[in-house]
């Protein structure tokens, strides 16, 4: 067969494929219908996991890798859970780096929920406003964001998923501003931490703001013609401002991890981590009995964070994520016997590793 004939078996092919994920969202479609009826949750975690178990098993029969497999079907189901319509909640304005870690995770098929607090956030997932929030909780040069990790604390959500989204700053002006007009720059604190080096050397002051977009939109209807904000471009081209400077971040490597909160945590992928958050006596090694039991089982710790407890001064809850799911054999046996060390234990959620 020569090379112009495999192509356009190769061209046929693929509009085969396209048919039939097209046929797979009308039955999608049908399904979030029958869903709203019948009152029932829109995300099922266990009815996908379930489904990409089924493919990889088909992956392996047909001697294909069954990772890239399941790779090509997570998109598909991301496709699939906007149009049955799904609702994700995340903090800030239109533009906000969580929204932009929002469509990575879910896709663009689904609708967002602007909310102006991570409390808003929260509160959006547990009166069913939203099937499911996003929420910063680390970034690579800046470290943690303790108020979720308070939120978490008090929270009756559950961690089902994580994604490690790019963050990228722009020096963003009202249009027909130049760069020399500039004197004060907003921005989520965060966002002016990211950035200290290139702010000292424009010597610009800086001015904390609630948000990275919300700080471009104030500057847009206030008329502002010496100020500028840090966001996202995709907040300049929302509200239609100039972008002065792009990536201004005092590194590249500069990355926002963010958890994704839903009413359940994730179904075992094989590939996960589990998030939990516990206290222990105030006593000598105590906190390394607790550690010793991850540690003799050879679980891998990724993140340990102590927060104060907020009831007694110089006291701490600690917050941990290690390599596994709560459900698996090892894991499963080991926090069983942390329990004997804690005086306090919650299981944040357990949910696959951010690809």
């Amino acid at each position: 067969m020569s090379l112009d004939d495999l192509r356009k078996r190769v061209d046929e092919t693929d509009a085969q494929i396209v048919r039939l994920i097209a046929e797979r969202i009308k039955i999608a479609e049908q399904i979030g219908e029958e869903k709203r009826k019948q009152g029932k949750q829109i995300g099922d975690n266990e009815r996908e996991r379930r489904v990409l178990e089924n493919v990889r098993g088909i992956a392996k029969k047909e001697k294909i890798n069954p990772e890239d497999v399941e790779d090509v079907y997570r998109q598909i189901m991301t496709i699939t859970r906007g149009v049955q319509g799904l609702t994700v909640a995340f903090q800030g304005e239109r533009g906000a780096y969580s929204e932009g870690a929002s469509l990575q995770f879910f896709g663009h098929a689904i609708s967002l929920k602007p909310c102006e607090y991570l409390e808003d956030t929260f509160r959006a997932v547990e009166q069913g406003e939203a099937q499911y929030g996003v929420v910063p909780i680390e970034n690579s040069l800046e470290g943690s964001i303790s108020r979720v990790y308070d939120l978490l604390l008090d929270s009756s959500l559950q961690v089902c998923g994580e994604t490690e989204y790019r963050v990228s700053h722009c020096l963003i002006a009202n249009p027909g501003v130049k760069l020399e007009a500039i004197k004060r720059v907003y921005s989520h604190p965060q966002a002016l931490g990211q950035t200290q080096a290139y702010l000292r050397h424009m010597k610009f002051e800086a001015i904390p703001s609630y948000d990275t977009a919300g700080s471009v939109k104030m500057i847009k209807e206030k008329s502002i013609t010496d100020g500028a904000a840090i966001a996202s471009a995709r907040a300049a081209e929302i509200y239609g401002m100039d972008i002065l400077a792009r990536e201004i971040e005092d590194t590249p490597n500069n990355f926002t991890r963010f958890f994704v909160l839903g009413q359940h945590d994730a179904a075992p992928t094989g590939n996960d981590k589990t998030s939990i958050v516990f206290s222990v006596k105030h006593k000598p090694g105590a906190l390394y009995e607790l550690l010793k039991e991850l540690a003799s089982r050879k679980l891998n710790l990724t993140k340990i964070e102590s927060r104060p407890t907020r009831q007694k001064p110089w006291e701490y809850n600690f917050y941990l994520d290690f390599e596994g799911h709560r459900e698996d054999i090892v894991p499963h046996e080991a926090l069983e016997h942390v329990k004997d060390f804690a005086i306090f234990l919650k299981v944040l959620g357990s949910y696959p590793k951010a690809r």
